[in-house]
């Protein structure tokens, strides 16, 4: 659903208002963080014709917006070492008033933030990082989608040219985490772009407008180049993954968090697949996902379509614990598979606390993906079943 985090504008708006990163609780609550007021905003209430490139840029309309990749790599220098890879940018906006005229070049309606994960598997360890800057003096920005480029100081997502696949956008991604590991990427999609939900329209909670609009490139080829701590750059090949919301919305009344995958089978499917969790920890309702064949074709998934048991948790050093290992069943496609963390601590230490990584996938099919929970860091919200 991700992609997830409407929890970073409350970090957002925080910085906005002077405070710094180290001063918002790490342990604030996904429900929390995802209120706040969200009169004169545009909302997410009807199907909608989506047009790009335009729509590869930015809806400052909207209060809340990220582009997000996910991908596992292999060196390609003969050690086949792996890597997994996150890079996020979120753009969320102070007022509904876009057109407002302020003296100043400093001034900003429209603030950023990304978040930077890059997993080194064999030797296991995880580096992240997060930078926030204000939509202002070049510090940060999105240009629209004829030639989109979203970037906060270095890091930055580029558009390339030409379209392909029914729209499908070809980019450049550079970021670096605060320990100074990196990457410099080319991802070329292989397959068409996906709408997500209801044809693009992504029902998030209940009531109207609690919803985003969402699509997805979910198999992109990928190669360039991972850069360590210490300096050593590796080249790397493999495949990423491309997710692309905007909203106005909020948790609703009873939902605490989320568990999403985004899952690369080696038969050349591409299955998302999230649950909402409510406070007792069942699956809510509204949960959802869609399964792409080799060819492209997308297959809508129901939240009765599919069950999510979590096998084997990890206890973070900072409080809260993670379901790292799970059965996922769909049973009409006889889909049963075991997803596994690839690392158990690939738990971002930033504003609002969340677990983002590298997964094996296992069982009736073999591949890699992403796991993203959320809502754990509160130890008071119970793990799916308990």
């Amino acid at each position: 659903m991700r992609r997830s985090l409407f929890l970073l504008p409350l970090a957002l708006a925080f910085v906005a208002c002077g405070g710094s990163t180290s001063d918002v609780s790490a342990s604030l609550a996904v429900a929390e963080a995802m209120s706040g007021d969200t009169t004169g905003y545009a909302r997410a209430t009807t199907v909608r014709p989506f047009v790009f490139p335009e729509d590869h840029g930015p809806h400052p309309a909207f209060k809340t917006e990220w582009w997000y990749v996910t991908g596992n790599l292999r060196a390609t220098d003969g050690t086949d070492r792996r890597f997994g890879l996150q890079f996020t940018v979120f753009r969320s906006a102070l007022t509904p008033d876009t057109a407002a005229s302020r003296a100043s070049s400093w001034a900003a309606n429209q603030l950023y933030m990304a978040h930077v994960g890059l997993s080194n598997v064999d030797a296991g360890r995880f580096y992240s990082g997060e930078t926030f800057a204000r939509g202002a003096a070049g510090l940060a920005g999105a240009t629209d989608g004829d030639s989109l480029r979203v970037w906060l100081g270095a890091i930055e997502l580029r558009s390339e040219s030409p379209l392909v696949q029914n729209g499908a956008m070809p980019m450049r991604i550079v970021a670096q985490t605060d320990e100074g590991a990196g990457y410099e990427l080319r991802a070329v999609p292989i397959k068409p772009l996906v709408l997500q939900g209801e044809r693009g329209l992504s029902q998030k909670g209940p009531g109207e407008g609690n919803a985003s609009y969402y699509y997805a490139q979910t198999r992109m080829a990928t190669e360039g180049v991972v850069t360590l701590p210490d300096g050593e750059r590796v080249p790397v090949e493999g495949f990423t993954w491309l997710d692309r919301e905007w909203s106005t919305s909020a948790l609703g009344p009873g939902q605490v968090g989320w568990d999403w995958f985004a899952l690369h089978l080696d038969d050349g499917r591409d299955l998302m697949i999230y649950q909402l969790r409510q406070t007792d920890g069942a699956k809510d309702p509204l949960s959802k996902g869609s399964l792409v064949s080799a060819r492209g074709v997308k297959q809508h998934l129901d939240a009765s379509e599919y069950t999510l048991e979590p096998l084997e948790t990890w206890t973070s050093p900072l409080g809260g614990s993670y379901p790292t290992r799970w059965r996922v069943q769909i049973p009409a496609e006889d889909i049963d598979l075991v997803v596994e963390a690839a690392l158990p601590d690939q738990e971002l230490p930033v504003s609002v606390r969340y677990w983002e990584g590298a997964v094996d996938v296992s069982g009736s099919a073999t591949g890699v993906g992403y796991l993203e929970m959320t809502g754990y860091a509160d130890a008071a919200n119970p793990a799916p079943g308990a």
